[in-house]
C-alpha cells in the first residue's frame, strides 16, 4: 500500500505560479507511473500530467508548455510546477501512483486562480 500526501495548493492571481508536491510513503523508483489529475466544480475528472519510472512524461493539451512534472526518487516525491496559471486551472488536484496492478490516490489539494 502507498500513502500519498499532496501540498502546495493555494490562491494565486492569473499569470502566477505554484509548485505542488506529492510525498509517497515508499520508494517511487518501484512505482510504474505517478501523475496528477484534477477536477473542477461541474467538470469531469481529467489527467493533467504523468511520469513513468523511466522519466517519460505526458501532459494534457491545455497545460502543455505551462506545467512541468518531475520526480525526485531520493525524496520519494513527485512535483508539478505550474506557471502562467489561468482561472480555468482552478480545481482540486490529486496525486496518484500506479505500482501495477494497483492504483492509489492522495487526498487532493485546492488550487484557485483569480482574475
Amino acid at each position: 500500500q502507498v500513502q500519498l500526501v499532496e501540498s502546495g495548493g493555494g490562491l494565486v492571481q492569473a499569470g502566477g505560479s505554484l509548485r505542488l508536491s506529492c510525498a509517497a510513503s515508499k520508494s517511487i523508483s518501484s512505482i510504474n507511473t505517478m501523475g496528477w489529475y484534477r477536477q473542477a466544480p461541474g467538470k469531469q475528472h481529467e489527467l493533467v500530467a504523468r511520469i513513468s519510472s523511466g522519466g517519460m512524461s505526458n501532459y494534457a493539451a491545455s497545460v502543455k508548455d505551462r506545467f512541468t512534472i518531475s520526480r525526485d526518487n531520493a525524496k520519494n516525491t513527485v512535483y508539478l510546477q505550474m506557471d502562467s496559471l489561468k482561472p480555468e486551472d482552478t480545481a482540486v488536484y490529486y496525486c496518484n501512483a500506479v505500482p501495477l496492478p494497483y492504483m492509489y490516490w492522495g487526498q487532493g489539494t485546492q488550487v484557485t486562480v483569480s482574475s
